[in-house]
């Protein structure tokens, strides 16, 4: 009856071993996945924020010209 218990725990021990080894990689790949996933986000973000940011002081340059050129008379306009 020993023997019996011994290798149950045994075949226990082993499956055990083996489904935590399993889970184990298909947890590390998830996590790669989703560090990939953010990754990506970011750099969208930043590209996305670039561009804007560009738009933004090109409009903004154009209103200060603007302004600058209502209180400052220019050659051409004396």
């Amino acid at each position: 009856m020993d023997k019996i218990k011994e290798y149950a725990m045994i075949t226990v021990m082993a499956l055990s071993f083996m489904l935590i080894t399993g889970v184990a990689k298909s947890e590390e790949n998830k996590v790669t996945e989703v560090i990939n996933s953010v990754g990506n986000h970011i750099t969208n973000e930043i590209v996305e924020i670039k561009a804007y940011q560009a738009k933004s002081w090109a409009d903004a340059k154009k209103q200060w010209q603007s302004l600058i050129n209502k209180f400052v008379k220019t050659e051409s306009t004396q």
